[in-house]
């Protein structure tokens, strides 16, 4: 287990790798649906995101937990509780999972198993949270919008950009990572 951890207590973000063995998808699949709630129950949980492999030849999952603070986190990665599922999976995957314990921006432009010495340029890294703001401005905007039209202007400012943040964190930085990768990280 390869962790980053600082000693800052603000939100921070697990990103954990696990390559399954082949054929045992369903049990994996079957030991995700027993962790995660066992995880939401502790102090700090704030969400998590499964990446699941799209391509038939790569069999890595994704897990990207969020914790509002880092000594909650700590308490979560090394409780018992996880280290008795990590046990279970341990016939389920290739090799050691993979964890990376990551604090602020920087989690929107990391992925497991492909750790970077440095973060990408800040032009880049303005330029993709640009185009995910813009275009969740663009959708959450137009379906927005209306619903929230007998409200204050402040409280509907309030309501989509909160939303658009969050919708920004937890699914479309990780896919504009992954679409972007090459560019944000030339060799």
């Amino acid at each position: 287990m390869t962790n980053s951890i600082s000693a800052e207590s603000y939100h921070v973000t697990a990103v954990i790798a696990h390559s399954v063995k082949c054929n045992l998808e369903k049990e994996y699949e079957d030991w995700l649906r027993g962790i995660v709630p066992v995880a939401k129950s502790f102090d700090g949980h704030l969400g998590v995101q499964i990446l699941r492999p799209h391509l038939e030849e790569n069999t890595e999952y994704v897990i990207v937990l969020h914790f509002d603070h880092h000594q909650n986190l700590k308490r979560w990665l090394e409780s018992e509780e996880r280290h008795k599922w990590i046990e279970l999976v341990q016939p389920l995957i290739q090799q050691p999972e993979n964890v990376q314990v990551l604090t602020g921006l920087e989690t929107w432009f990391e992925l497991p198993k492909r750790p970077q010495k440095y973060p990408p340029k800040r032009y880049k890294i303005a330029l993709i949270t640009w185009l995910g703001v813009l275009f969740l401005s663009l959708v959450v905007g137009r379906i927005l919008n209306p619903l929230l039209e007998p409200l204050p202007w402040l409280l509907k400012q309030i309501i989509t950009s909160g939303l658009i943040v969050w919708l920004l964190a937890y699914f479309l930085m990780p896919q504009l990572t992954r679409l972007f990768y090459r560019w944000l990280y030339p060799k």
